[in-house]
């Protein structure tokens, strides 16, 4: 039953995102869909409003001509409205004033005074006002959200790492089950290049596993009867019989999953800047407007007609049109220069808060370093010239798929070196390869094959570098040796340099051992570093830098990144590497270059500094404009005239968007 409930415990994940996906993509044609249909219909709302008439100089009226603008109004009111009014319920549920209030609180009370001034009651009709705010704000949504990417689809990317079936073991027979039916204790056959469907020990067979993306550790493990192996890790060339210790939920894959959503249920809401500033001025619209109404009603002799009229006008006037485009335009400018410069933005919260890092935990494969294979040296310890050396030991390796194998292959073709024939190739597991070449045998083998042989290691293999070195027998004899490394990328150290010049602490965080983590450390000279740390663990030092008030980045490429970049201010993936980590992470660099990650927090900063220059021009206006729309200095004759109300609210939008234009010449 246990497993049954994880099957579709992975399916509902992969439902609920995709879903999510889909939801965001329809939401997006909605806003537009209902911009497009408003807009068209306000036109005549604006020709039939006796302010825009004497605005542009134009008069004209037929009868009924209040009824229907009443009609039209009210349409683009229910229908353009919608959204916003379905927000102002999920915020106040959900806490407090943002955006979606303070539009809701303006257009309701803009469609309720104006009808009312239609049918009878003394007063200006708000009509204009109401429309164009609708139309505005529908803009600026539809603006903000079609420049963000969709939800994330972490989750569903985590349990697609699990194979659906497994190959089941019974007496002589093999028969293939889903993975829902195994139960602990089944034994089952992993085949070459399989993917290990379930947690389990070796009981049988040996073979090099890849597990980087799940542990984080760049190069395969070699593992063996009564071995231990993780679902989800990638079978090398070797065939190996498993017994089920865990699947299910009890799985490592599934506390990974775990550990990610619990990240993302509990990362930080913070409200966005417009969203803050939003709900302060629902706040002062309220309030203010509620003590016009009092002042003008009970301590004047105006009359309730004027008191509630001013009151509207204060409410109306407080949500400025502007609002609606300052920051969605500095968004949509942004992200559209950010991918430009190689940095997909995911999560707006997180990239305007990019200014604050004060950490920043780096993985190391993939990361900092290239993630595969590279040669560092050639050493012949005869009288054979180097370049023949690695000739003949590519010549071998090209039979094999193994990442060193790869890596030696690949150095080969760089130098542009002839590959002899070879024959009679041959492979013994975790020992090495072998082949004959002009009739002599010739081997590639471990470290652990010439203690085995009693063949003394030469002293120039041992480096204090994180080297993987590879012996080169001729006739048994040892002839030299290929030492390869993870490869630090060219841009590492310069990217490193950079963050510690803003004040920002270095730190790595990688499932490699400890002599490979402190080599890349010190030749990075990073500010500390940790090593053999599995995913829960990573997650944990986010945690733990986090209570001691950092600000924390992380920055990842894999699975075992995930749970980490979820849990991190802000997760930055490296495009280079799984869909999962990209899918979890708020921010993702396509170039995979750590380089890009300065280059993020400038943008970042001058992102917010935009934001905050279009938010003062926004609702600055507002301090002349609501003293006097409440009627202030109405004794000494002056009072907002709505005309004048409309002409600051264009001027405030105009210079917003050719302020966020501005940011353009910033990172030309």
């Amino acid at each position: 039953m246990e497993h049954h409930e994880h099957k579709e415990h992975h399916q509902d994940h992969a439902d609920h995102s995709s879903g999510h996906h889909d939801h965001h993509a329809q939401m997006i044609e909605d806003f537009k869909k209902r911009f497009y249909i408003n807009t068209v219909l306000s036109i005549p709302v604006l020709a039939f409003s006796e302010m825009i008439q004497g605005f542009l100089g134009f008069s004209f009226s037929f009868p009924g001509m209040g009824n229907v603008a009443a009609g039209l109004a009210t349409f683009i009111f229910i229908y353009g409205g919608w959204p916003f009014l379905k927000g102002l319920k999920k915020e106040l549920s959900e806490g407090g004033p943002g955006m979606m209030t303070l539009i809701a609180i303006a257009i309701t009370v803009a469609w309720a005074y104006s009808t009312a001034v239609v049918f009878g009651l003394e007063g200006k009709v708000f009509y204009w006002e109401l429309v164009t705010l609708i139309d505005i704000m529908l803009l600026g949504h539809w603006l903000e959200m079609r420049s963000i990417m969709g939800a994330s689809k972490a989750l569903e990317k985590l349990a697609e790492l699990m194979p659906s079936e497994a190959h089941k073991v019974d007496g002589d027979n093999i028969h293939d089950v889903k993975i829902s039916e195994l139960k602990k204790g089944d034994i089952i056959l992993i085949k070459s290049g399989e993917k290990v469907p379930a947690d389990g020990k070796i009981v049988e067979g040996s073979s090099d596993l890849n597990e980087s993306a799940l542990t984080g550790e760049s190069k395969p493990v070699e593992k063996s009867k009564g071995d231990e192996v993780i679902g989800g890790a990638i079978n090398g060339d070797g065939t190996i019989k498993v017994e089920v210790k865990s699947s299910g939920e009890d799985s490592y894959l599934q506390k990974v999953i775990k550990l990610v959503e619990e990240a993302q249920q509990t990362k930080s809401k913070t409200q966005n800047l417009a969203n803050t500033a939003a709900g302060w001025l629902a706040y002062i619209a309220i309030g203010v407007g509620v003590v016009t109404f009092i002042a003008w009603a009970f301590f004047s002799s105006q009359g309730m007609d004027f008191a509630l009229e001013r009151m509207v006008t204060v409410m109306i006037i407080t949500c400025p049109h502007a609002l609606g485009l300052a920051v969605p335009l500095v968004v949509a400018i942004s992200t559209a220069l950010s991918a430009k410069n190689g940095l997909l933005i995911r999560n707006r919260t997180a990239f305007e808060n990019s200014r604050k890092i004060s950490v920043i935990v780096f993985d190391k494969t993939g990361t900092l370093t290239e993630g595969n294979f590279g040669v560092n040296r050639v050493v012949s310890l005869e009288d054979e010239p180097e370049g023949d050396l690695l000739s003949k030991a590519a010549a071998i390796e090209q039979s094999s798929e193994h990442p060193i194998a790869k890596g030696i292959v690949k150095e080969a073709k760089s130098r542009e070196l002839k590959f002899p024939s070879i024959s009679d190739f041959g492979s013994t597991k975790g020992k090495g390869v072998s082949a004959k070449i002009d009739g002599s045998t010739y081997q590639i083998v471990s470290p652990g094959y010439l203690e085995e042989e009693e063949i003394d290691l030469p002293e120039e293999a041992n480096s204090n570098k994180a080297e993987t070195v590879v012996f080169i027998l001729k006739e048994s004899q040892l002839i030299g040796f290929i030492a390869l490394a993870d490869q630090i990328r060219k841009e590492s150290k310069s990217a490193i340099e950079t963050l510690k010049e803003k004040g920002i602490k270095v730190l790595m965080a990688t499932g490699d051992n400890e002599q490979t983590a402190k080599a890349v450390a010190d030749e990075l000279k990073l500010d500390g570093y940790y090593s053999q740390v599995l995913p829960h663990e990573k997650s944990e030092l986010i945690e733990k830098l986090q209570s001691e008030d950092e600000f924390v980045a992380m920055t990842g490429d894999g699975v075992n990144d995930a749970p980490a970049l979820a849990k991190a201010d802000i997760g930055i993936a490296v495009g280079s590497g799984t869909d999962v980590a990209a899918e979890t992470a708020d921010i993702i660099l396509t170039e995979s270059s750590p380089s890009d990650i300065a280059n993020l927090i400038l943008f970042g900063r001058a992102t917010y500094k935009k934001m905050v220059q279009n938010l003062i021009w926004a609702t600055g206006y507002n301090v002349v404009a609501i003293p006097l729309a409440a009627g202030v200095l109405f004794y000494q004759g002056i009072m907002i005239n709505p005309a004048v109300g409309a002409g600051l609210m264009s001027l405030s939008t105009i210079v917003c968007a050719a302020n966020a234009q501005l940011l353009r010449l910033k990172f030309k």
